[in-house]
């Protein structure tokens, strides 16, 4: 925002403030929490600390602001919430979207900071990892909570503890008892602190990095929530129609137990048994290129193939109850030049959901694509240039107000037949 746009929305932003901060005891605290958000959606190459405070006038206070976002005693978690309720409110969520983005990093004493894969640069790369989970729907979202992970090399437990990473430990303020957890298990913990919080949406949505973690299914279907994830080519499965059998005993030895009689095939080799004739097209949302419809955007058009299957595999025979593996979803799009399918979900919702409806959830993943593209063009997500844990949280926490901010805004303002926002 230009300083003359600023000053017409600053009096909401003073009261969206407000009302996010309302556990804040102390009213220094407001103030630098008001006046960091306010210098996040201020016009500038660069959102951390010292050139926000040489753009915020009056309140351009770098030690103040470096203060409240590094050491100040406030919880995010508190603020976590009272942002969740506004914007459970606003965009009436259809389904928590999990996933993470990377901070590139030039050095090495940053929390958490180490030498890791992310996709935010397609590699493996110096970097801290951030999980967020965000609240979505086809027509907004809004991230409303956050993890950072804290890979093994910084873990003292971890046998690939590395001795100078684990020294630096209390200098990043990082918690004592804090050690290495999957990424997909820190998408869990958010799912049931954001519950706790009264926040109940009864989908989730992932991509492959955490679908095809079986544990992180398994986690979701005991939590009661359906969920569609992306998943590899490797995850096997049986056909739904495929039964167990027992074997004829002997009369010698152990008696033998039930089994499905044909080894379980590759997600990839099932689809393609079904051929491209199963595919069929949809259209699940308008895109952001000019095209011929109502609202002026084309379209987003592929095929898909829809299968009953009955996912396998050790760790969920190990928590099935008796010897049936449970039926799901396994969708494919199949676009009709491609010789073969290109993307893979599973889903465990209902029988008769109809196709549209699966690749719609499906497909409904790029809401967090443009959240992150929002918050780190526009708003500093990754210009945090402290080094401490509860520093990060503070500020992932702050981008996130200005982006609900953002978000309300645009939801005020925008005609029912807009595009996407």
């Amino acid at each position: 925002m230009t300083p003359g746009e600023m000053a017409e929305v600053r009096e909401d932003l003073e009261a969206f403030t407000a009302e996010l901060f309302e556990a804040f005891t102390r009213a220094d605290q407001r103030r630098w929490g008001q006046a960091y958000v306010r210098g996040l959606l201020l016009d500038g190459k660069r959102k951390s600390v010292e050139p926000m405070a040489a753009r915020l006038g009056e309140d351009g206070n770098r030690q103040a602001l470096a203060h409240f976002v590094t050491t100040s005693p406030w919880d995010p978690a508190h603020v976590r919430a009272r942002l969740s309720w506004r914007m459970q409110d606003a965009i009436d969520p259809t389904a928590l979207i999990i996933d993470d983005t990377g901070f590139l990093k030039d050095g090495d004493a940053s929390a958490c900071v180490s030498r890791q894969y992310t996709g935010t640069a397609g590699k493996v790369t110096n970097c801290q990892v951030g999980v967020s989970l965000h609240l979505a729907r086809d027509h907004a979202s809004a991230p409303v909570n956050w993890r950072l992970f804290l890979p093994a090399v910084w873990d003292p437990e971890s046998a690939k503890a590395d001795p100078d990473k684990v020294a630096r430990r209390d200098r990043c303020g990082i918690p004592a008892g804090l050690g290495h957890v999957e990424k997909w298990q820190l998408a869990l913990d958010m799912i049931d602190e954001t519950r706790c919080w009264g926040v109940h949406v009864p989908l989730a949505i992932a991509d492959a990095g955490y679908g095809d973690a079986a544990a992180f299914r398994l986690g979701l279907q005991q939590r009661g929530l359906h969920y569609v994830v992306g998943i590899s080519t490797t995850p096997t499965a049986h056909p739904a129609e495929a039964r167990p059998f027992t074997p004829a005993y002997s009369g010698t030895g152990r008696p033998p137990v039930a089994k499905y009689p044909d080894k379980a095939r590759s997600v990839k080799d099932l689809v393609i048994a079904a051929g491209p004739k199963a595919a069929r097209p949809v259209s699940w949302r308008e895109g952001s290129r000019p095209g011929k419809t109502k609202s002026g955007f084309k379209r987003m058009y592929s095929r898909f193939v829809a299968l009953r299957i009955r996912p396998a595999g050790r760790e969920i025979r190990e928590a099935t109850e008796g010897v049936e593996l449970a039926e799901c979803w396994l969708l494919a799009e199949w676009p009709a030049k491609e010789a073969e399918p290109v993307q893979f979900w599973l889903s465990n919702l209902p029988a008769d959901t109809p196709l549209t409806t699966l690749v719609r959830m499906a497909k409904l993943r790029w809401r967090v694509e443009h959240d992150y593209r929002e918050m780190k063009q526009a708003l500093g997500l990754a210009h945090f240039e402290g080094r401490t844990f509860t520093g990060w949280h503070h500020h992932v926490t702050l981008v996130s107000l200005a982006h609900a901010f953002c978000t309300l805004r645009r939801l005020a303002t925008a005609p029912k037949d807009a595009g996407p926002a």
